[in-house]
């Protein structure tokens, strides 16, 4: 059975050195020393990453082993840079395009790639993302959870959304720069409360910002399960139901309508929880991810969608029908 992984990181082994040329150490630089590979920010050591991250033919072999065949790669969220002057941020974003683009015409049976834009500047984005879909033969782009200080309902960011539909360009949101952070410094709460917090933060935000009923051919999917919002629905459908003067103020559809608009990925490291991931949005609206390389991702790639003994037909839709359906792509793409 095709096994296609929709979430999976990559980093070239080395970038534009942003901070050293604009004086701005906000930007991740590279540090290269004794065979390590280390990313710095702001001055400070955030993450190590091993050759997994950038070298393909390592790729391939680590997930052969599982079974999978595709891998569809975008950035880490830390390279978005948001907050940076919008051309220095697009020589960064380009560079990464270039560099997945590049992976995938050399490996084009076992990667698609989504790009990354700038979208603190969203008519630059909308030119990123063209050339990404139009020129460099990738399947749409990866965005943050939010942007600076616009959520994703931001009437900035409406033409963004409007051209990805436009282009058939599938969109990954993913969660970063974590709410509440700077009062979580320790036990790693940012990336195990923050993160499902900020989907469900994105989720909200497209469905009751209209986002979602304006553009009804845009294909999104939620990284992470979806984080909180699929397990909180009910919350949510509540509290539009009691206070709609509140909540239904941009949209008067009931959000429990979208759960079969969006797309979820599968990593959510508990059987318990795709089961009910499952059930509540339905197989059609899920789709095989692992986090891959990451402590976080799943470390047997599969498993969590096999621990379910889902029938057939399930299982082909988690593991590669939904993705293809997100992605615009036949499973031609990928034959050897």
């Amino acid at each position: 059975m095709l096994k296609i992984d929709t979430h999976a990181h990559i980093l070239p082994a080395r970038w534009p050195d942003l901070a050293s040329k604009y004086g701005d150490d906000r930007f991740p630089v590279m540090h290269v020393a004794e065979g390590r590979h280390r990313i710095y920010r702001g001055g400070k050591f955030f993450r190590e990453i091993g050759p997994n991250t950038w070298d393909p033919a390592l790729r391939i072999a680590e997930y052969a082993a599982h079974g999978v065949d595709v891998q569809v790669v975008s950035t880490v969220p830390v390279m978005f840079s948001y907050w940076a002057k919008p051309h220095q941020a697009l020589e960064l974003h380009r560079a990464l395009n270039e560099h997945t683009a590049e992976i995938c015409r050399a490996h084009p049976a076992h990667f698609a790639g989504i790009g990354t834009v700038p979208l603190q500047a969203p008519r630059l984005a909308i030119e990123e993302m063209s050339r990404c879909v139009e020129s460099l033969g990738l399947a749409g782009v990866q965005i943050g959870s939010h942007i600076g200080e616009w959520n994703l309902d931001a009437p900035e960011l409406f033409d963004f959304f409007a051209a990805a539909e436009d282009l058939g360009a599938a969109i990954l949101v993913h969660p970063w720069d974590m709410m509440g952070s700077e009062s979580m410094p320790k036990y790693w709460l940012p990336w195990l409360v923050g993160m499902p917090a900020e989907q469900a933060r994105a989720a909200c935000c497209l469905v009751f910002g209209g986002v979602l009923e304006r553009l009804p051919r845009l294909r999104v999917c939620l990284a992470h399960g979806g984080g909180s919002f699929p397990y909180t629905i009910g919350r949510i459908e509540h509290g539009f139901r009691m206070r709609p003067d509140l909540v239904a103020t941009d949209n008067p559809r009931n959000p429990r309508d979208y759960l079969s608009r969006l797309y979820f990925d599968s990593w959510v490291a508990d059987p318990r929880a795709l089961r009910y991931l499952i059930d509540t949005v339905g197989a059609s609206q899920v789709m095989f991810g692992t986090d891959y390389p990451f402590p976080l991702g799943e470390q047997q790639p599969g498993a969590l969608i096999d621990a379910l003994a889902l029938p057939d037909g399930e299982r082909a839709r988690l593991f590669h029908g939904t993705a293809l359906e997100w992605l615009g792509l036949p499973a031609s793409r990928f034959e050897g």
